[in-house]
């Protein structure tokens, strides 16, 4: 019986182990997605590659270059990155990574919904242009960079006044990372769709843009017409009302955290149904 045990345990240990470093790895991988980081990895693949390949072929010298690099590369990478390794560390320490449970992400969201249609519908009947993306899953963090940062708690009033005409930070999108908001006056790629009608300008555009090479839900507020539009996954929702806005904030940020932690926890809104 113990012959029989020993093989078990030592395939659950590895088992175990597998797991463990794909949890770590796959973390990483979306901790970094849309980062400058990822131009980082490739630059470390290339090494190894032009390292394996200097190897087969006896090229002694950019052997030992790519050995040198390698060998205080991450000595680099430690110094460059810093400040994300830090913030990491000091949620870590805080216990954040435990403490987010499903029932506190949904009441952020919720929050943020309530936020953004409050001011949209203010800016709107007064036709104040504005733009504000809204991250999900893809990092925005290059797009994040190209404007001021803000690092503040989400607030109606707060997305109002910085929307406000003639002020420094007006022009530009507002990206929201989290519960909070990222930066203000950041710079997105427009669209190149052929399809996009000639009367919509640049806040339009840009929406687009940034939804065909990220998951972010971005909402566009006209200065020429007041209307209030919704772009996601390179598709424009145009002169939306404010129950289908808040449908589809709904929908896009509070349904599908619900379903991410649907596996951990029971929510208390599907018991109401």
């Amino acid at each position: 019986m113990n012959f029989l045990n020993v093989p078990i345990l030592h395939y659950i240990e590895n088992i175990i182990d597998i797991l463990v470093v794909w949890f770590v790895i796959y973390g990483l991988i979306m901790l970094i997605r849309g980062t400058k980081a990822v131009q980082l990895l490739k630059g470390i693949f290339i090494i190894v590659v032009v390292k394996v390949i200097s190897s087969f072929c006896g090229l002694h010298t950019v052997e030992w270059i790519t050995n040198q690099a390698l060998t205080w590369g991450f000595l680099a990478i430690i110094i460059i990155f810093q400040p994300e390794l830090r913030r990491a560390l000091e949620t870590l320490g805080r216990g954040n990574i435990f403490v987010r449970t499903g029932s506190r992400i949904e009441k952020e969201q919720h929050h943020l919904i309530e936020a953004i249609e409050k001011s949209t519908e203010y800016m709107a009947k007064r036709r104040i242009g504005a733009l504000i993306s809204v991250a999900k899953d893809t990092g925005m963090e290059d797009y994040i960079e190209t404007g001021i940062p803000i690092k503040a708690h989400i607030s109606s009033q707060l997305l109002i006044n910085i929307f406000i005409p003639n002020t420094p930070l007006h022009d530009g999108a507002v990206i929201i990372k989290g519960n909070e908001i990222a930066s203000a006056a950041s710079y997105l790629p427009l669209s190149d769709s052929p399809f996009l009608s000639k009367e919509l300008g640049t806040r339009h555009r840009a929406a687009l843009g940034i939804s065909e090479v990220t998951d972010s839900i971005t909402i566009v507020v006209s200065e020429e017409t007041g209307g209030i539009s919704v772009t996601k996954s390179g598709e424009l929702f145009r002169d939306i009302s404010k129950e289908q806005l808040h449908d589809m904030l709904e929908r896009e940020l509070v349904t599908v955290v619900k379903k991410k932690n649907g596996f951990f926890s029971k929510w208390k809104g599907d018991d109401k149904k």
